[in-house]
């Protein structure tokens, strides 16, 4: 019996250990609070870029935040899993480090698959690229 109850709680704790593992993924967190949607690393050679979540949820807000070189973000647009997009015109600066204001969302509960924004990069005296990152708010 004894070996029986150490079994079963070593795939509790197992279980659990998987558990715990994923529930930090931005995309399947049900916590109410930012999470970070995705991240990339831009330069002086494109001017937009795409992030694609890798499962589709729900965010009230987004939030870009800007590290190692400033940005100007132009425009942006959000998909969502029902086809309709939304499109946010910025033309603002966005210092390293800093964020953008916070952008609320129209989309009546329906889930972000990918978000698309066009910047532009400010020169700098390292030719550093700038770490993007989005942030999503539930």
């Amino acid at each position: 019996m004894k070996n029986v109850t150490a079994f079963v709680l070593t795939i509790l704790a197992g279980g659990y250990g998987i558990a715990s593992a994923q529930s930090d993924k931005a995309a399947i967190n049900l916590k109410t609070s930012w999470h970070k949607i995705g991240e990339t690393t831009i330069n002086f050679m494109a001017e937009k870029y795409e992030i694609v979540l890798l499962e589709a949820d729900r965010f009230g807000y987004i939030k870009f935040k800007v590290m190692d070189a400033p940005i100007v973000l132009i425009n942006l647009e959000v998909y969502f899993d029902s086809g309709k997009k939304q499109y946010v015109d910025s033309n603002s600066l966005i210092k390293d480090p800093g964020e953008s204001w916070v952008i609320k969302l129209n989309a009546g509960g329906r889930n972000i698959t990918k978000v698309v924004f066009v910047y532009k990069t400010l020169p700098n005296h390292n030719d550093e690229k700038a770490l993007v990152q989005l942030w999503g708010f539930k």
